[in-house]
Protein backbone atom coordinates (compact mmCIF):
# COMPACT_ATOMS: atom_id res chain seq x y z
CA UNK A 1 0.00 0.00 0.00
CA UNK A 2 2.80 2.40 0.93
CA UNK A 3 4.55 1.69 -2.38
CA UNK A 4 1.32 2.36 -4.29
CA UNK A 5 0.75 5.68 -2.43
CA UNK A 6 4.38 6.73 -3.09
CA UNK A 7 4.02 5.88 -6.74
CA UNK A 8 0.83 7.96 -6.93
CA UNK A 9 2.50 10.98 -5.31
CA UNK A 10 5.38 11.07 -7.83
CA UNK A 11 3.21 11.71 -10.93
CA UNK A 12 1.26 14.34 -9.00
CA UNK A 13 4.50 16.08 -8.05
CA UNK A 14 5.70 15.92 -11.63
CA UNK A 15 2.38 17.34 -12.87
CA UNK A 16 2.55 20.08 -10.25
CA UNK A 17 6.08 21.03 -11.32
CA UNK A 18 5.06 21.04 -14.99
CA UNK A 19 1.99 23.15 -14.22
CA UNK A 20 4.05 25.55 -12.11
CA UNK A 21 6.65 25.85 -14.85
CA UNK A 22 3.90 26.51 -17.41
CA UNK A 23 2.33 29.22 -15.25
CA UNK A 24 5.72 30.87 -14.74
CA UNK A 25 6.34 30.80 -18.51
CA UNK A 26 2.89 32.26 -19.19
CA UNK A 27 3.62 34.93 -16.60
CA UNK A 28 6.84 35.90 -18.38
CA UNK A 29 5.06 35.95 -21.75
CA UNK A 30 2.21 38.09 -20.43
CA UNK A 31 4.57 40.48 -18.70
CA UNK A 32 6.58 40.70 -21.92
CA UNK A 33 3.47 41.42 -23.99
CA UNK A 34 2.31 44.03 -21.49
CA UNK A 35 5.76 45.62 -21.59
CA UNK A 36 5.77 45.69 -25.41
CA UNK A 37 2.26 47.18 -25.55
CA UNK A 38 3.19 49.80 -22.96
CA UNK A 39 6.38 50.65 -24.88
CA UNK A 40 4.67 50.93 -28.27
CA UNK A 41 1.38 52.47 -27.10
CA UNK A 42 2.40 56.09 -27.87
CA UNK A 43 3.39 55.03 -31.38
CA UNK A 44 0.20 53.00 -31.81
CA UNK A 45 -1.99 55.90 -30.69
CA UNK A 46 -0.10 58.38 -32.89
CA UNK A 47 -0.19 56.03 -35.86
CA UNK A 48 -3.95 55.59 -35.63
CA UNK A 49 -4.37 59.37 -35.46
CA UNK A 50 -2.06 60.04 -38.42
CA UNK A 51 -3.10 57.15 -40.66
CA UNK A 52 -6.31 55.83 -42.13
CA UNK A 53 -7.70 59.18 -43.30
CA UNK A 54 -10.01 59.07 -46.29
CA UNK A 55 -9.79 60.71 -49.69
CA UNK A 56 -13.02 62.51 -50.56
CA UNK A 57 -13.49 61.36 -54.13
CA UNK A 58 -16.80 63.18 -54.50
CA UNK A 59 -14.96 66.38 -55.38
CA UNK A 60 -15.71 67.28 -58.98
CA UNK A 61 -14.42 70.15 -60.99
CA UNK A 62 -16.78 72.94 -61.93
CA UNK A 63 -15.13 73.14 -65.34
CA UNK A 64 -13.38 70.79 -67.80
CA UNK A 65 -10.01 69.48 -66.68
CA UNK A 66 -6.88 70.59 -68.52
CA UNK A 67 -6.91 69.60 -72.17
CA UNK A 68 -10.30 67.86 -71.96
CA UNK A 69 -13.96 68.66 -72.55
CA UNK A 70 -16.58 68.38 -69.81
CA UNK A 71 -18.05 65.22 -71.36
CA UNK A 72 -14.60 63.64 -71.72
CA UNK A 73 -13.81 64.46 -68.08
CA UNK A 74 -17.08 62.91 -66.92
CA UNK A 75 -16.44 59.79 -69.01
CA UNK A 76 -12.94 59.48 -67.57
CA UNK A 77 -14.30 59.68 -64.03
CA UNK A 78 -16.95 57.06 -64.80
CA UNK A 79 -14.32 54.62 -66.13
CA UNK A 80 -11.80 55.31 -63.38
CA UNK A 81 -10.10 52.30 -61.75
CA UNK A 82 -10.87 51.20 -58.16
CA UNK A 83 -10.04 53.71 -55.43
CA UNK A 84 -7.12 51.60 -54.21
CA UNK A 85 -4.91 49.21 -56.19
CA UNK A 86 -5.13 45.53 -55.08
CA UNK A 87 -2.32 44.27 -52.78
CA UNK A 88 0.88 43.47 -54.65
CA UNK A 89 -0.07 45.51 -57.72
CA UNK A 90 1.59 48.77 -58.88
CA UNK A 91 0.13 51.84 -57.20
CA UNK A 92 0.48 55.63 -57.25
CA UNK A 93 1.06 57.87 -54.23
CA UNK A 94 0.84 61.67 -54.18
CA UNK A 95 3.47 63.01 -51.77
CA UNK A 96 2.61 66.43 -50.34
CA UNK A 97 4.89 68.74 -48.38
CA UNK A 98 3.25 71.78 -46.78
CA UNK A 99 4.51 75.22 -45.89
CA UNK A 100 2.66 75.13 -42.54
CA UNK A 101 4.59 77.90 -40.81
CA UNK A 102 3.07 80.32 -38.30
CA UNK A 103 2.39 83.26 -40.61
CA UNK A 104 -0.37 81.37 -42.41
CA UNK A 105 -2.31 80.67 -39.22
CA UNK A 106 -3.20 77.10 -40.16
CA UNK A 107 -3.98 77.91 -43.82
CA UNK A 108 -1.36 76.11 -45.86
CA UNK A 109 -0.14 75.64 -49.41
CA UNK A 110 1.97 72.76 -50.68
CA UNK A 111 5.67 73.44 -50.99
CA UNK A 112 6.09 70.21 -52.91
CA UNK A 113 3.97 67.74 -54.86
CA UNK A 114 5.59 64.53 -56.06
CA UNK A 115 3.86 61.71 -57.88
CA UNK A 116 5.40 58.33 -57.04
CA UNK A 117 4.62 55.13 -58.92
CA UNK A 118 5.68 51.98 -57.04
CA UNK A 119 5.85 48.48 -58.53
CA UNK A 120 6.15 45.99 -55.63
CA UNK A 121 7.07 43.09 -57.92
CA UNK A 122 9.92 44.71 -59.85
CA UNK A 123 10.96 47.04 -56.97
CA UNK A 124 10.89 49.98 -59.41
CA UNK A 125 9.87 53.53 -58.49
CA UNK A 126 9.14 56.60 -60.63
CA UNK A 127 9.06 60.07 -59.04
CA UNK A 128 7.60 62.98 -61.00
CA UNK A 129 7.79 66.42 -59.39
CA UNK A 130 4.89 68.77 -60.11
CA UNK A 131 6.00 72.44 -60.01
CA UNK A 132 4.10 74.32 -57.31
CA UNK A 133 3.59 77.33 -59.66
CA UNK A 134 1.90 75.28 -62.39
CA UNK A 135 -1.23 77.21 -63.45
CA UNK A 136 -4.08 74.70 -63.68
CA UNK A 137 -7.84 74.25 -63.25
CA UNK A 138 -8.58 73.29 -59.62
CA UNK A 139 -11.00 70.52 -58.72
CA UNK A 140 -12.85 72.97 -56.47
CA UNK A 141 -13.41 75.41 -59.36
CA UNK A 142 -11.48 78.18 -61.05
CA UNK A 143 -7.82 78.22 -62.02
CA UNK A 144 -4.78 78.94 -59.85
CA UNK A 145 -1.32 77.69 -59.03
CA UNK A 146 -1.52 74.01 -58.24
CA UNK A 147 -0.14 74.57 -54.72
CA UNK A 148 -3.45 76.31 -53.86
CA UNK A 149 -5.44 73.07 -54.28
CA UNK A 150 -4.54 72.06 -50.71
CA UNK A 151 -5.58 75.50 -49.48
CA UNK A 152 -9.12 75.04 -50.82
CA UNK A 153 -9.75 71.45 -49.82
CA UNK A 154 -6.80 69.75 -48.18
CA UNK A 155 -5.33 66.50 -49.47
CA UNK A 156 -8.56 65.42 -51.17
CA UNK A 157 -8.59 68.56 -53.33
CA UNK A 158 -4.91 68.09 -54.19
CA UNK A 159 -5.54 64.47 -55.22
CA UNK A 160 -8.62 65.41 -57.29
CA UNK A 161 -6.82 68.30 -59.01
CA UNK A 162 -3.81 66.19 -60.01
CA UNK A 163 -6.04 63.33 -61.15
CA UNK A 164 -8.15 65.56 -63.38
CA UNK A 165 -5.35 67.69 -64.82
CA UNK A 166 -2.90 64.83 -65.45
CA UNK A 167 -5.61 62.26 -66.38
CA UNK A 168 -4.27 59.64 -63.97
CA UNK A 169 -5.54 57.76 -60.92
CA UNK A 170 -4.00 58.21 -57.46
CA UNK A 171 -4.33 55.38 -54.95
CA UNK A 172 -2.92 57.05 -51.85
CA UNK A 173 -1.52 60.29 -50.49
CA UNK A 174 0.96 61.15 -47.74
CA UNK A 175 1.29 64.65 -46.28
CA UNK A 176 4.12 66.00 -44.12
CA UNK A 177 4.62 69.45 -42.62
CA UNK A 178 7.85 71.40 -42.23
CA UNK A 179 8.52 70.37 -38.63
CA UNK A 180 7.53 66.80 -39.43
CA UNK A 181 10.32 66.59 -42.00
CA UNK A 182 12.85 68.24 -39.67
CA UNK A 183 11.98 65.95 -36.76
CA UNK A 184 11.97 62.83 -38.92
CA UNK A 185 15.44 63.50 -40.31
CA UNK A 186 16.80 64.34 -36.85
CA UNK A 187 15.25 61.17 -35.43
CA UNK A 188 17.02 58.93 -37.97
CA UNK A 189 20.35 60.64 -37.24
CA UNK A 190 20.49 62.91 -40.27
CA UNK A 191 20.94 62.03 -43.93
CA UNK A 192 23.85 61.88 -46.37
CA UNK A 193 23.33 63.92 -49.54
CA UNK A 194 25.54 64.84 -52.47
CA UNK A 195 24.39 68.44 -53.03
CA UNK A 196 24.25 68.87 -56.79
CA UNK A 197 22.22 72.09 -56.64
CA UNK A 198 23.99 74.42 -54.17
CA UNK A 199 21.88 77.00 -52.33
CA UNK A 200 22.73 80.64 -51.52
CA UNK A 201 19.55 82.31 -50.29
CA UNK A 202 19.41 85.80 -48.75
CA UNK A 203 15.63 85.58 -48.25
CA UNK A 204 15.13 82.23 -46.59
CA UNK A 205 12.08 82.28 -44.23
CA UNK A 206 13.14 82.37 -40.57
CA UNK A 207 9.73 81.18 -39.43
CA UNK A 208 10.71 78.05 -37.51
CA UNK A 209 13.62 79.35 -35.45
CA UNK A 210 12.60 82.90 -34.47
CA UNK A 211 9.68 84.78 -32.95
CA UNK A 212 8.88 86.73 -36.12
CA UNK A 213 7.21 84.47 -38.74
CA UNK A 214 7.86 87.11 -41.41
CA UNK A 215 11.63 87.36 -40.81
CA UNK A 216 14.27 86.21 -43.28
CA UNK A 217 17.82 84.94 -42.92
CA UNK A 218 20.77 84.08 -45.16
CA UNK A 219 21.44 80.38 -45.67
CA UNK A 220 23.95 78.50 -47.77
CA UNK A 221 24.29 74.85 -48.73
CA UNK A 222 27.57 74.21 -50.52
CA UNK A 223 27.95 71.64 -53.30
CA UNK A 224 29.37 68.19 -52.68
CA UNK A 225 28.77 65.27 -50.29
CA UNK A 226 27.68 66.21 -46.78
CA UNK A 227 25.76 65.04 -43.75
CA UNK A 228 22.63 67.09 -43.06
CA UNK A 229 20.52 67.40 -39.93
CA UNK A 230 16.80 68.21 -40.15
CA UNK A 231 17.12 72.00 -40.43
CA UNK A 232 19.94 71.78 -43.00
CA UNK A 233 17.92 69.34 -45.10
CA UNK A 234 14.89 71.63 -44.90
CA UNK A 235 17.00 74.54 -46.12
CA UNK A 236 18.16 72.40 -49.02
CA UNK A 237 14.67 71.38 -50.13
CA UNK A 238 12.80 74.58 -49.30
CA UNK A 239 14.98 77.41 -50.61
CA UNK A 240 13.62 79.10 -53.74
CA UNK A 241 16.37 81.68 -54.35
CA UNK A 242 19.91 81.46 -55.64
CA UNK A 243 19.41 78.25 -57.62
CA UNK A 244 20.17 78.68 -61.32
CA UNK A 245 17.43 76.16 -62.11
CA UNK A 246 14.89 77.98 -59.92
CA UNK A 247 11.96 75.81 -58.82
CA UNK A 248 13.13 72.91 -60.98
CA UNK A 249 16.37 72.77 -59.03
CA UNK A 250 14.35 72.63 -55.85
CA UNK A 251 12.29 69.75 -57.27
CA UNK A 252 15.49 67.82 -57.86
CA UNK A 253 16.70 68.63 -54.33
CA UNK A 254 13.44 67.33 -52.86
CA UNK A 255 13.83 64.04 -54.70
CA UNK A 256 17.44 63.77 -53.52
CA UNK A 257 16.36 64.10 -49.88
CA UNK A 258 13.63 61.47 -50.35
CA UNK A 259 16.19 59.05 -51.73
CA UNK A 260 18.56 59.82 -48.85
CA UNK A 261 15.76 59.08 -46.39
CA UNK A 262 15.07 55.80 -48.17
CA UNK A 263 18.72 54.81 -47.69
CA UNK A 264 18.53 55.66 -43.98
CA UNK A 265 15.28 53.73 -43.55
CA UNK A 266 17.12 50.50 -44.37
CA UNK A 267 18.95 50.84 -41.03
CA UNK A 268 15.82 51.26 -38.90
CA UNK A 269 14.11 48.56 -36.86
CA UNK A 270 10.82 48.14 -35.07
CA UNK A 271 12.33 49.54 -31.87
CA UNK A 272 12.65 52.92 -33.63
CA UNK A 273 8.92 53.14 -34.31
CA UNK A 274 7.77 54.87 -31.10
CA UNK A 275 10.31 57.70 -31.32
CA UNK A 276 9.68 58.24 -35.03
CA UNK A 277 5.90 58.32 -34.56
CA UNK A 278 6.25 60.77 -31.68
CA UNK A 279 8.63 62.98 -33.66
CA UNK A 280 6.18 63.27 -36.58
CA UNK A 281 3.03 63.69 -34.46
CA UNK A 282 0.66 66.39 -35.81
CA UNK A 283 2.89 66.90 -38.85
CA UNK A 284 2.05 63.81 -40.88
CA UNK A 285 -1.13 62.29 -42.31
CA UNK A 286 -2.05 59.67 -44.89
CA UNK A 287 -5.06 57.68 -46.07
CA UNK A 288 -3.03 54.45 -45.84
CA UNK A 289 -3.70 52.12 -42.92
CA UNK A 290 -1.00 50.91 -40.55
CA UNK A 291 -0.98 47.49 -42.24
CA UNK A 292 -0.59 49.09 -45.69
CA UNK A 293 2.34 51.19 -44.47
CA UNK A 294 3.91 48.11 -42.87
CA UNK A 295 3.65 46.24 -46.19
CA UNK A 296 5.62 49.04 -47.90
CA UNK A 297 8.61 48.86 -45.55
CA UNK A 298 10.22 45.77 -47.16
CA UNK A 299 9.73 47.37 -50.59
CA UNK A 300 11.32 50.65 -49.51
CA UNK A 301 14.35 48.90 -48.06
CA UNK A 302 14.92 46.78 -51.19
CA UNK A 303 14.62 49.47 -53.89
CA UNK A 304 17.95 50.15 -55.57
CA UNK A 305 18.92 53.59 -56.87
CA UNK A 306 19.25 52.28 -60.42
CA UNK A 307 15.56 51.32 -60.25
CA UNK A 308 14.42 54.86 -59.44
CA UNK A 309 13.32 57.01 -62.39
CA UNK A 310 13.24 60.76 -61.71
CA UNK A 311 11.12 63.16 -63.81
CA UNK A 312 11.31 66.98 -63.66
CA UNK A 313 8.84 69.10 -65.68
CA UNK A 314 11.25 71.82 -66.80
CA UNK A 315 11.28 73.45 -70.26
CA UNK A 316 9.86 72.54 -72.79
CA UNK A 317 7.17 70.97 -70.59
CA UNK A 318 6.51 74.35 -68.94
CA UNK A 319 7.07 78.01 -69.75
CA UNK A 320 6.96 81.30 -67.83
CA UNK A 321 3.53 82.85 -67.36
CA UNK A 322 2.38 86.04 -65.61
CA UNK A 323 -1.18 86.01 -64.23
CA UNK A 324 -2.56 88.98 -62.27
CA UNK A 325 0.97 90.28 -61.64
CA UNK A 326 2.18 86.97 -60.20
CA UNK A 327 4.71 84.63 -61.74
CA UNK A 328 3.41 81.22 -62.71
CA UNK A 329 4.22 78.35 -65.07
CA UNK A 330 2.21 77.54 -68.18
CA UNK A 331 1.93 73.76 -68.65
CA UNK A 332 2.46 72.34 -72.13
CA UNK A 333 -0.08 69.51 -71.82
CA UNK A 334 0.75 68.20 -75.28
CA UNK A 335 4.15 67.21 -73.89
CA UNK A 336 3.35 66.67 -70.21
CA UNK A 337 0.57 64.12 -70.66
CA UNK A 338 2.46 61.71 -72.96
CA UNK A 339 5.50 61.88 -70.63
CA UNK A 340 3.41 61.30 -67.51
CA UNK A 341 1.46 58.43 -69.08
CA UNK A 342 4.70 56.59 -69.88
CA UNK A 343 4.96 55.92 -66.14
CA UNK A 344 1.47 56.57 -64.73
CA UNK A 345 -1.43 54.79 -66.48
CA UNK A 346 -3.89 57.15 -68.16
CA UNK A 347 -7.56 57.19 -67.22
Amino acid sequence: MRRQRASLRRPRKRRSRVLLGFLIAVGFVLSGVIGVVAYFMPAIVTAFEDTGHTIDRSLQTAQPSAGASASASAAARASAPPAVAPPGQPFTVLLLGSDNDAKFGGTVLTQSMILARVNPKTRQVVMESIPRDLWVPLSTGGSAKIDAAYLHGGASASVATVEEDFHIHIDHYAWIGLLGLVNLINQVGGIDVVATNPVMDDFYPKDLTGKDPYAYERVAVLPGPQHMNGMQALMYVRSRHGDLRSDFGRSQRQQQVLLALRAKAKLLGIADLPDIATAMANDFSTDMSISEIASLLPIASSVQLQNVQQVILASPYTSVLVVSNQDALQPNWNLILPLTHKFFPAV
